[in-house]
């Protein structure tokens, strides 16, 4: 039995918990085979989660040694602590670190973990949406990047590389609010005010969200669509249901115009990146859907819109492959 000196990640999103070890000495510094998700119900916090992951036998067997970590969480991270915006866990830095023992912890966005991993994509692994090309290589001098997805909620973040230094942005771009670019997106906006007040982005482009919107068009239509989960939606979508196949194409139409505004907001030219656990179930939908014409149709600016590729992430780890890259970053010369 080895003593390697390994760091532990973790990608934590509202509904699952997905946990691996990162050797920094290797070219690949993701140890797939360590890699073990759990939902986040199961658990009181973060570090009881994290201390369930290191003591299962198998992750004993490997006898590593760890005393290092880097914890991704889909929230906003201020100072020592961050919350899970779409879960209960509300998770302190020092504490964590006290309860499992370890040195050192870096706690951060999981999109910016999201956004870290993409210099580390080839070809294989993302899909693009549209006909736009991106070829995978070196980082160049200055590259940004915008990197969207849907899951539990809606992640934004965004890759600068300037200098051949990588810097990724934390952000909460999920929770700005939602513009509709159609006179149905109007109605579908009042149904929603009605019910939420404010409607940002998130109450449509998610998994939830998509929810919101077969609702809200069952109601515009003066039906009720009852009890739905979003699995609900997308298998009566695929069994022939007008209203649930509707609700798909608004979806992956706001989700294109959303993107887009991203790529203005951020001056995003190299790319936007669309990952979150909704968007390879939806790829199909979204590559004959109005998402690319959305993204494009940006006034003066759709020519240059023409130009930016959008590509779906079908690496099935990238949050951990993001957090194996800035442990390599952070703890590199700790291993």
């Amino acid at each position: 039995m080895s003593s390697a000196k390994r760091t532990l990640l973790a990608d934590i999103g509202g509904t699952n918990a997905r946990f691996a070890l990162a050797d920094l000495q290797a070219a690949t510094p993701l140890l797939e085979e360590s890699v073990r998700g759990f939902a986040v119900a199961d658990f009181p916090s973060l570090a009881d989660a994290a201390q369930h992951y290191l003591d299962e036998p198998s992750i004993k067997d490997l006898g590593v040694s760890v005393k290092h970590g880097v914890f991704a969480v889909a929230g906003r991270v201020d100072g020592d602590e961050a919350r899970i915006t779409n879960h209960p866990w509300v998770i302190s830095l020092s504490r964590t670190r006290s309860a499992l023992g370890f040195d050192d912890i870096r706690l951060v966005n999981d999109f910016a973990a999201q956004a870290m991993a993409i210099p580390l994509l080839g070809q294989a692994d993302v899909v693009s949406i549209g006909s736009a090309g991106w070829v995978p290589g070196p980082p160049a001098t200055t590259r940004t990047y915008a990197v969207i997805g849907p899951g539990t909620g809606l992640g934004v973040g965004a890759l600068l590389i300037r200098d051949g230094k990588r810097i990724a942005l934390e952000t909460e771009g999920g929770h700005v609010s939602f513009a509709p670019g159609t006179p149905q997106e109007i109605e579908i906006l009042q149904q929603l005010s009605a019910q939420y007040g404010r409607v940002s982005i998130e109450r449509l482009i998610c998994g939830p969200g998509l929810v919101n919107l077969h609702r809200a068009l069952c109601q515009i239509a003066g039906e009720d669509p009852g009890n739905l989960q979003p699995a609900d939606v997308t298998a009566r979508a695929l069994a022939g249901d007008p209203r649930a196949g509707n609700a798909i194409d608004v979806f992956c139409a706001v989700f294109g115009a959303v993107a887009g505004d991203l790529v203005l907001t951020l001056g995003a030219w190299d790319g936007v990146f669309l990952t979150g656990g909704l968007t390879p179930k939806l790829l199909p939908s979204l590559q004959h859907s109005g998402f690319r014409q959305r993204f494009e149709h940006k006034g003066r600016f759709s020519a240059t819109m023409a130009r930016i590729p959008t590509l779906t992430i079908v690496h099935p780890r990238p949050g951990l492959l993001g957090a194996a890259a800035m442990a390599v970053e952070s703890f590199g010369c700790n291993d």
